[in-house]
């Protein structure tokens, strides 16, 4: 069966949606890409529209908001399952200001989407019912996974030196929150004495990115403040690591202490460095024990073949 899905080509949903597409694909599926940040046309470019095509079996993947013409809502009609990533109709402040965090979707279209019965909604974040109120069905959560697919590690004796790597952007939301928050952090390790291997915008290649995750001795992950404070979601830097290294330190999200609760977390940037110490003190063998259960828990429950299984069965 042939199943559209959404591709972007930069920030993070293109790490997320090439690895839901590369776990559609290894479950046999006939994946047809779109590029949801070409101007106008996109819509047109992305779902099926000739009337051979529109009588055949085939699924759907993208984010509703994508569902804001008749043609778009046709393929989303035809399809057998629409698998259809929402947003919230409201948000706590002063996060629901930006239309970054809330539904940009014109109300016709959901109340359209709302009456077909082949559609999912889904997102990524534990759902608060209050902040989806005009979606009228339920709505499931998919956490975010490791995208085992694409990220394959070699041993890389330069990347061996570091006791914890990060790797990430300043990722301004629209409140520029998470750069106090990552300054804070790194400060503190700054005076620590451990070898950091932290890269911020620095333009890594993908399979840079993938070799200092594997290769060094732990991972660290920091999250955005509306994350640390609602705790509804963590990001996919969290599966990144434990799937790469098993080895992870982070700052405590609700979302990841619930997928993950041996994952050892504060909010206090002292604490943080005083975990990795304590975790870099174990005994070799113990670490890698450690280590290693993480990324079989990853490998066999939290990579994004397991997130499409998990949607194919709604």
């Amino acid at each position: 069966m042939k199943v559209y899905c959404v591709q972007y080509s930069g920030h993070a949903g293109r790490w997320i949606y090439d690895g839901i597409g590369a776990a559609w694909d290894k479950l046999g599926y006939e994946i047809y890409r779109g590029d949801s940040n070409e101007p106008e046309t996109t819509t047109f470019m992305f779902f099926p529209s000739d009337s051979d095509t529109l009588s055949e079996d085939y699924h759907i993947m993208c984010t509703a908001d994508m569902i804001n013409c008749d043609l778009a809502l046709t393929a989303v009609q035809n399809a057998k399952k629409a698998f259809l990533f929402v947003q919230p109709t409201q948000f706590p402040d002063p996060w629901g200001q930006h239309p970054n965090f809330r539904n940009i979707l014109d109300t016709k279209w959901i109340t359209e989407l709302n009456k077909l019965d082949n559609v999912v909604y889904w997102t990524f974040a534990d759902v608060t019912e209050e902040y989806y109120h005009l979606w009228e069905k339920p709505i499931h959560t998919i956490p975010l996974a490791f995208d085992n697919l694409n990220y394959k590690p070699n041993i890389n004796s330069k990347f061996q030196q570091f006791d914890i790597s990060f790797v990430g952007g300043w990722a301004n939301n629209g409140f520029d929150e998470k750069r106090k928050i990552i300054i804070e952090i790194f400060s503190k390790f700054k005076d620590s004495g451990l070898n950091c291997g932290f890269f911020v915008n620095k333009n890594l290649t993908h399979q840079q990115e993938c070799d200092l995750l594997a290769n060094s001795k732990l991972t660290l992950n920091i999250h955005d403040a509306y994350q640390r404070t609602l705790g509804l979601d963590t990001n996919e830097r969290t599966f990144k690591s434990l799937g790469l290294n098993g080895g992870l330190v982070s700052d405590t999200v609700g979302q990841l202490g619930r997928l993950f609760p041996n994952i050892k977390t504060s909010l206090d940037a002292n604490e943080i460095v005083k975990v990795t110490r304590d975790l870099l003190a174990l005994p070799a063998k113990e670490l890698q024990d450690i280590k290693n259960k993480n990324k079989h828990d990853v490998l066999t429950n939290h990579c994004y073949t397991n997130r499409i299984e998990e949607l194919l069965k709604i």
